[in-house]
């Protein structure tokens, strides 16, 4: 349930409904809007009457029942406003949402050695891109591939950021390495392997940096909305919800299936920002410009590239990897596109036959 306030609600007002919805046994969570204030209610509000509410004082101007399961996550619960993700990074913050410029997020799969990450990172970032990927931790379908070379891999991300002021993205697979990862990651990873592990998802609820939260290979889009649920009932409010391909009965051709359709459906029913991972998507390197154009296109907020200098000497996911040169030459074209709906960062380079 939500309380909205009316528009110049004196902040005592505010304060004196969050404080009789304690004492009537709820915890009241302030969302302060655009325009207005709503405070949602957490607890079971099956027997409130909420017209009675209403009634209970005059600076209430609507109370409302959120329907779907995934109450904090539902856009409802922020009156249909979208929220943002503000990251704090040594080149500045850097806002994922809606209403921001769309983030380009690139690396390889897997840290593998000190130089190939910096200058990864120093490539990805002349390029345009906010925020560095690379797996310390690798969860992976076979026990004798390549799990990632772990912490000292950390120690790395970490060189890697200093070097370029990027933000580091890295996955967090076991709970027990949650803490060393926070100290390096300014965004914490759940893959697409953890989404249902709730015990995962209640601890990185209980941290405080932003998490992104990777879609299941078999999972609805309610199933993920439910896993980012988990991390807002634990008390974290910065969760990124990244489409990186959904398992159909057609894996000749791609990896999985890039399910773009997600974008207008997630806008309808949540006020979490989106991002779209085109790479794990396709599985394919020849593909992944295309998707991510498309993506673009289609409003994502913002786009997970996987970069490596050399793909076919990848530990991990090389066929799905573009080269650097090949990286500079989409950012280009993703930037008209960008510019065209207004979410490029910068105005797009004049181009000679890019698109």
């Amino acid at each position: 349930m939500i309380i909205v306030m009316k528009s110049g609600t004196p902040e005592p007002e505010i304060e004196q409904v969050c404080e009789t919805m304690v004492a009537w046994g709820f915890s009241p969570e302030k969302i302060v809007g655009k325009h207005k204030v709503v405070i949602g209610l957490v607890g079971d509000t099956v027997d409130l009457d909420p017209l009675q509410i209403q009634e209970n004082n005059s600076w209430i101007e609507q109370v409302l029942r959120v329907e779907q399961p995934f109450k904090r996550a539902s856009r409802d619960y922020r009156h249909g406003e979208a929220s943002e993700v503000v990251i704090e990074t040594p080149n500045g913050p850097v806002a994922i949402g809606e209403h921001h410029p769309v983030v380009v997020v690139a690396g390889p799969c897997s840290v593998e050695n000190e130089a190939m990450i910096i200058g990864t990172a120093q490539r990805v970032k002349a390029a345009g891109a906010k925020f560095l990927r690379g797996g310390a931790y690798k969860p992976r379908t076979s026990p004798y591939a390549f799990q990632g070379h772990g912490e000292s891999a950390l120690e790395l991300l970490a060189a890697a950021r200093e070097a370029t002021g990027l933000g580091i993205i890295t996955e967090v697979m076991d709970g027990a390495d949650l803490e060393k990862i926070a100290l390096v990651a300014d965004v914490i990873q759940v893959g697409a392997r953890n989404m249902q592990n709730f015990s995962l998802l209640k601890q990185v609820g209980q941290q405080d940096k932003p998490v992104l939260l990777k879609r299941g290979m078999a999972a609805t889009i309610e199933d993920w909305l439910m896993a980012a649920e988990y991390i807002l009932a634990a008390g974290n409010s910065q969760v990124i919800l990244c489409e990186r391909g959904i398992r159909t009965f057609d894996r000749q051709y791609t990896r999985n299936t890039l399910d773009l359709s997600c974008i207008p459906v997630l806008r309808q029913l949540t006020h979490l920002p989106i991002m779209i991972d085109p790479s794990h998507g396709t599985g394919w390197a020849a593909y992944v410009p295309t998707m991510a154009k498309a993506a673009l296109a289609a409003g994502t907020d913002s786009l997970m590239i996987e970069v490596h200098p050399n793909p076919p000497k990848a530990l991990s996911d090389g066929p799905q990897s573009l080269t650097p040169d090949q990286f500079d030459q989409l950012m280009a074209e993703l930037a008209v596109i960008g510019n065209a709906v207004a979410r490029w960062p910068e105005k797009a380079p004049e181009l000679a036959g890019v698109l």
